[in-house]
């Protein structure tokens, strides 16, 4: 019987416009000296753990990410931009406070009822799941029996577990929270899939603000 593929799917480290709470999208702001360190501590947390292949995002953020938690393994590192994050079209760069202000019926749109959101140049939530999804599985039928690592972004990791969990697109932002460089880790076999950690942060070595 075939071993079963393990999925390390995790979020990049805090960036500077997490901290500034603007939103990112195809845009791309550097980790901050805490999100070098939040991936440096998932690295070494998961320093016993086997992994074959790591892939990232092509975005800067998701990319470092994905260099320092691996900086200690001789394995490859692949980008796609199938994990890329959600582009935001006009939004992109401009905090949640102006979001809110000039779009206010599709800033509720995104928080509640991300199927309804659209705005000028924006991915619909939809879209970036399927190119997501679609990555995701090929990954997994290329690296079959192996284990992977993912490093993207908080609504591809949302949209992504949706998958696994069969989560309606209705209520994607309910909890877990997704923090940064938090794991979550699936377990698929031939006979179907499980879910072993949905955003852990046990690795955390000081507590932090959330963004």
């Amino acid at each position: 019987m075939q071993e079963p593929t393990l999925v390390y799917l995790v979020r990049h480290g805090q960036t500077e416009w997490n901290t500034q709470r603007r939103f990112q999208g195809h845009e791309d702001s550097p980790l901050t000296e805490l999100g070098v360190k939040q991936a440096s501590w998932l690295g070494e947390s998961m320093r016993s753990i086997t992994i074959d292949v790591i892939y990232s995002s092509t975005s800067p953020r998701a990319r470092r990410t994905a260099e320092i938690i691996g900086s200690d393994r001789s394995i490859p590192l692949h980008t796609s931009d199938g994990f890329k994050e959600i582009r935001l079209g006009l939004w992109e760069g401009m905090n949640q406070d102006e979001a809110k202000s000039l779009h206010p019926v599709q800033f509720h749109h995104f928080w509640n009822d991300p199927e309804a959101f659209q705005v000028q140049d924006a991915e619909a939530f939809q879209d970036v799941s399927e190119r997501a999804v679609a990555r995701l599985r090929q990954i997994v039928e290329e690296h079959a029996g192996k284990a992977i690592l993912i490093v993207a972004h908080t609504v591809v990791v949302k949209l992504l577990m949706a998958y696994f969990e069969n989560r309606a697109l209705k209520d994607l932002w309910n909890p877990p929270y997704i923090h940064p460089t938090c794991l979550s880790k699936i377990e698929i076999r031939q006979d179907g899939h499980a879910i072993l950690l949905h955003g852990d942060i046990s690795h955390y070595k000081e507590e932090t603000v959330e963004n």
